[in-house]
């Protein structure tokens, strides 16, 4: 079958193949047959070596398809069912999970060190145990999740990362206030999830912050208030909070730089949510007195920051009723020969989201 591999950490551009296989089914797994990817910008993180990940690896996990096949001991699914992949499942059986912070297992990391694929030079592993630039892909069976009829392959892909992301920063994280003030700094498809649900919230200001002007332009089509480049933030907060602070800053960027930038932006007693991953050698610095002093609440957000199949349903239930715009989101759509030039206009802020069809 044809995929998308990198073949090694730092690499810019993937090679499409069409000798790779799918391995790894047997009881407890899923094969699906991907219809939809969404290019998320963790999978640029990955292959440049930001988020670990070993090589050769097949970037992708927010996408959605349709089930292949299914393993002993695999209910609740059979073969023609429609599903999106939760690149996070949760076991149900640890201390995480049995807390309610289900976000938080860490089941779905181990399968990251497994090879899902071989091509016959060897194993090939899929980006957070998924792997969905390609035409098919094994998971465990809660990578699974079964999506209703009406919503399309390219919709249910958003969701199964990007969007859920972003809604629940807002929403099951910060618990943004309506009537608040909301700064997001980057507004990529994630940055553009997080206003929608600040938006839905009810906050009464929400400020876009990005260098991109296209993206600041798309911000304000999707719920900002107003939109401004990184210099003129400072500007915005002066003349929004009379130089207080917003009650609420969203860091999606998953830099140091930003998130002392986002710190610095938020009111006392005021909310910062990280919601960019990051590399393990970028350090956040706030001196003790600051920390104490100012009683700035810091939050990072994982997944949503809440339980993903209640986000899942939660997304869906909005975008029926008009209250999110997901649609809008896919800017571009390629298909699998296309990745470069996906992954370019990711790079440049050119694309909000990129649909990969397959």
């Amino acid at each position: 079958m044809r995929a998308a591999v990198l073949h090694e950490t730092g690499q810019e551009k993937l090679e499409v193949l069409d000798d790779v296989e799918a391995v790894g089914f047997g009881p407890g797994k899923v094969k699906l047959r991907v219809r939809a990817t969404g290019l998320c910008h963790s999978d640029v993180s990955a292959m440049s070596g930001v988020l670990p990940q070993p090589a050769p690896f097949i970037p992708g996990h927010e996408g959605a398809g349709e089930v292949v096949d299914v393993g002993d001991g695999v209910t609740g699914l059979s073969a023609g069912d429609r599903v999106l992949v939760c690149w996070l499942p949760a076991c149900g059986e640890c201390p995480s999970c049995k807390r309610g912070q289900t976000q938080l297992c860490l089941a779905g990391f181990m399968n990251a060190g497994t090879p899902n694929f071989r091509r016959p030079g060897g194993d090939v592993f899929g980006f957070a145990g998924t792997g969905t630039f390609t035409e098919e892909v094994v998971v465990g069976a809660g990578s699974a999740v079964p999506i209703p009829d009406d919503v399309p392959f390219e919709i249910a892909a958003l969701i199964g990362c990007g969007v859920t992301t972003g809604l629940g920063a807002a929403i099951n994280t910060a618990k943004v206030e309506a009537g608040s003030s909301v700064a997001v700094i980057g507004c990529g498809g994630v940055g553009i999830s997080t206003i929608q649900g600040a938006r839905v919230q009810g906050a009464a200001q929400i400020i876009a912050v990005d260098p991109v002007a296209s993206r600041r332009e798309a911000a304000l089509r999707f719920g900002a208030t107003e939109a401004v480049a990184p210099d003129g933030l400072a500007d915005a907060k002066q003349r929004i909070t009379g130089g207080e602070g917003f009650d609420y800053v969203f860091e999606v960027v998953g830099k140091s730089a930003t998130a002392r930038t986002a710190y610095e932006n938020t009111r006392r007693g005021g909310t910062l949510c990280v919601v960019g991953a990051g590399a393990m050698d970028d350090s956040f610095q706030v001196n003790m007195f600051e920390l104490f002093f100012d009683e700035k609440r810091i939050l990072p957000s994982l997944y949503g920051g809440g339980d993903v199949l209640r986000s899942f349903d939660r997304a869906i239930a909005l975008w029926r009723a008009g209250r999110i715009d997901l649609e809008s989101m896919i800017t571009h759509r390629v298909r699998l020969d296309g990745v470069n030039d996906a992954l370019d206009q990711m790079r440049t802020g050119e694309s909000l989201r990129t649909c990969i069809e397959l």
